[in-house]
């Protein structure tokens, strides 16, 4: 590998650029004793913060208390890319394949829920660095452009606009000499600092009269007339619980199944000069992602930066989750070598962070939703690292499936989808599990290599509808 790829990295801090942040809060103190509540919510991120949030919006009079095993957002919200997206089922693709009949539907309720997330900053004045930027999905490679056609297509029989780009009008907008075409979705996706809205959704629950434990890990979950959540030095006891803990250890053994941990890596450059800017443009500011299987996801910081992930998605033996997984230096290389293909013209730019960390990936790479304890537990989990947007659609969810604002046995337009009803394919026990996802990651990338073309692997996923990509 270049030498100049490599001296790129020497100064790189590994740890997540967002979290370093000065605006980062004082922890709040850990749960000592017993409390009581209506509602209790496990999970300090994005999908625990908005379930919160949305109770006391739905019934103010509620009692809710969150409780979050390290800080607020500091895993996979406070580490993301930072893309809040409007799609609800990880791509246009991805639902067309599994919930056609219900696509029309859930891009819109997406977009409702994009712009609700927009407004709930405004409302509570919370600075996120939001950004309604859009975002540009690039070919690279000459089999990626009729998919961007295609896309185009089934996007605009939806009443979705995107601009198709060509090669020449594409680098107009952001200048790389790998660009073959591009499709720009002006108004699908926002930028965000992900650790600063979590943060801000954590200071508007406060606000609203919610209890916030952090370093208050559960450690056991038991049934009686209510729900008693043990912790390390106390417990709650909760009339209602809404569980978002992700991918991490959960505490309902049946999410093991549906569940795995695959860890995603990303870069953040040193500020670009104004030099720099000028030779890529980007004047506009959108999100970029790739079209290979094995894609990149990139984007500017407020600051000009630019932070460059994706590529690599790790699964480790028996669902190993640590904190040492999160630092792989042969996937910085890469990534780092990458960034240098697809923007030439900034040899010599040096990256201050990077670092890794942990996505709950499903076999149909959206949220799926369920209930426990006779309908007194709710959870989501598996959005497959689009969840910065999806996230408080996921929290409306739980809180319609537990009747939080409701009349008992109410439905919503939510909990009549099919895509809500359903659960993902599971995933097989060890060693098998490592062994398919292995199999499947490697045909991933042959795939790439050759033009796109999947091989029988991949089509027998595809039969069954498990159609991997990164």
């Amino acid at each position: 590998m270049n030498v100049n790829v490599l001296t790129s990295l020497a100064e790189a801090e590994p740890a997540p650029y967002w979290l370093q942040d000065p605006a980062r809060p004082e922890a709040e103190p850990a749960l000592v004793g017993r409390d009581t509540c209506d509602l209790a919510v496990v999970g300090g991120g994005y999908t625990g913060l908005w379930a919160a949030l949305r109770a006391k919006e739905r019934d103010p009079s509620l009692d809710v208390v969150v409780l979050e095993a390290d800080r607020i957002g500091a895993a996979a919200s406070g580490r993301n890319g930072g893309f809040c997206a409007a799609s609800l089922t990880h791509g246009l693709g991805n639902g067309m394949e599994r919930w056609p009949e219900e696509m029309a539907e859930l891009e819109h309720l997406g977009h409702e829920n994009l712009k609700a997330i927009g407004s709930t900053l405004d409302r509570y004045g919370i600075d996120a660095e939001w950004e309604l930027t859009g975002e540009l999905n690039v070919a690279t490679q000459e089999w990626q452009v009729a998919g961007l056609a295609e896309e185009a297509e089934a996007a605009t029989a939806l009443g979705r606009a995107p601009i198709l780009l060509g090669a020449e009008e594409l680098r107009k907008e952001v200048d790389s000499p790998t660009y073959l075409a591009g499709l720009w979705d002006r108004d699908g996706v926002a930028m965000v600092h992900p650790a600063k809205l979590a943060w801000g959704l954590a200071e508007a629950c406060r606000a609203l009269g919610v209890r916030i434990y952090e370093n208050t890990p559960v450690t056991g979950l038991r049934s009686g007339s209510r729900l008693r959540l043990s912790t390390p030095y106390g417990a709650v006891v909760a009339g209602r619980v809404a569980l978002g803990t992700g991918v991490f250890p959960p505490l309902l053994k049946r999410l093991r199944h549906f569940l795995v941990p695959v860890y995603d890596y990303a870069l953040v450059s040193e500020p670009l000069s104004r030099e720099q800017r000028a030779a890529i443009g980007w004047t506009r500011r959108q999100g970029i992602g790739d079209s290979a299987n094995q894609f990149h996801y990139y984007r500017l910081t407020a600051d000009d930066r630019i932070l460059w992930g994706g590529y690599d998605a790790i699964y480790h033996f028996g669902n190993e989750i640590h904190a040492e997984l999160e630092r792989r230096p042969a996937t910085f290389a890469t990534l780092a070598e990458h960034f240098f293909t697809t923007f030439p013209q900034l040899e010599g730019l040096r990256f201050s962070h990077a670092w890794g960390g942990v996505i709950d990936t499903c076999s149909r790479f959206c949220a799926f939703f369920g209930t426990a304890h006779g309908g007194r537990l709710a959870y989501a989990a598996g959005y497959t690292g689009l969840g910065v947007g999806a996230t408080r659609f996921g929290a409306d969810v739980m809180l319609d499936r537990l009747g939080v604002g409701l009349a008992p046995g109410e439905e919503t337009e939510r909990t009549r989808l099919r895509m809500v009803r359903s659960k993902p394919v599971p995933f097989p026990p060890e060693p098998l599990r490592y062994g398919v996802i292995e199999l499947t990651r490697r045909e991933i990338a042959r795939a790439d290599r050759n033009g796109g073309r999947r091989g029988l692997w991949l089509r027998t996923l595809d039969r069954f509808g498990l159609g991997f990509d990164s």
